[in-house]
């Protein structure tokens, strides 16, 4: 509609320049009424034109305004691409050794994440050349969420904790009794604790963290918080927990591995 309106104020250009031509040729033969008239018509064309002149400047005056927006959109949009790479960048060369406990902690992003079956997985995005080592574990700042399974040059395969296969050490608050944690089999961040005394107290609302008792992940990492409960046989309780992680929107985790497993293992052999 602009271009057309742009066309159509140029032809009326063009009609101006005719009519002035034939104006000067009136004025040179004809009476004072005739000019009388023709200098009104004269007056309503340039008018006309005056108004068609102004909106061309607009349009391109606007043009240039969008040009200019556009221009620095696109180094606005260049400069967060660059920013993101170089987070991205420093994000994966910052790797943390021999922390409290003795664990190296390997950032790493998900490249694949199953959700939806009883045997869920993880494909991340760093393997062997990265330092990852199977029987990692792998956590974010909202729990721990698998342990590494198998591992090649640049990928690692996770069992993640919505797998059947899958549970962990865990601890009814920091000071409190310990039991396998295990993922509820149907909701989205459910899980179950047992194994747990009767004679413990508890709330519903209580955190439950990691216990320390495995060679896989560090204590004291927050998984979720407990809710309703039942003793089974009469012995021990099964509590409901709602993990903090949401796994459905989980893209960045770290892959934290004990230097002090294969010790740990070769100690348990002998037994």
């Amino acid at each position: 509609m602009r271009r057309n309106s742009i066309i159509t104020h140029i032809f009326n250009a063009a009609i101006f320049i005719i009519l002035e031509i034939a104006a000067l040729n009136m004025l040179s033969h004809n009476g004072a009424m005739q000019n009388v008239w023709f200098s009104k018509g004269m007056h309503a064309v340039m008018g006309t034109l005056w108004g068609g002149t102004e909106q061309i400047k607009d349009y391109f005056s606007l043009r240039k305004v969008n040009e200019s927006l556009a221009l620095e959109n696109h180094e606005l949009r260049t400069r967060l691409a660059q920013y993101e790479a170089q987070e991205q960048e420093a994000d994966e060369k910052m790797q943390i050794s021999d922390i409290a406990g003795g664990f190296r902690y390997i950032p790493a992003s998900i490249m694949k994440i199953s959700n939806n079956t009883q045997h869920n997985y993880m494909i991340i995005g760093k393997g062997s050349e990265d330092g990852v080592a199977t029987g990692s574990g792998v956590i974010t700042g909202k729990g721990a969420i698998g342990v590494v399974d198998a591992v090649s040059s640049n990928y690692s395969y996770a069992i993640s904790f919505k797998n059947h296969e899958m549970n962990i050490s865990a601890r009814l608050g920091k000071e409190g009794a310990v039991g396998p944690l295990s993922w509820d089999g149907k909701s989205r961040n459910g899980a179950i604790l047992k194994e747990i005394p009767h004679h413990v107290e508890f709330e519903p609302g209580d955190t439950v963290f990691t216990s320390g008792y495995s060679s896989i992940f560090p204590p004291d990492i927050p998984l979720g918080t407990t809710g309703k409960s039942k003793i089974v046989n009469g012995a021990t309780y099964e509590i409901e927990v709602t993990l903090f992680e949401d796994f459905g929107s989980t893209r960045h985790v770290t892959i934290v591995e004990n230097l002090g497993k294969d010790e740990i293992k070769k100690l348990e052999k002998k037994r």
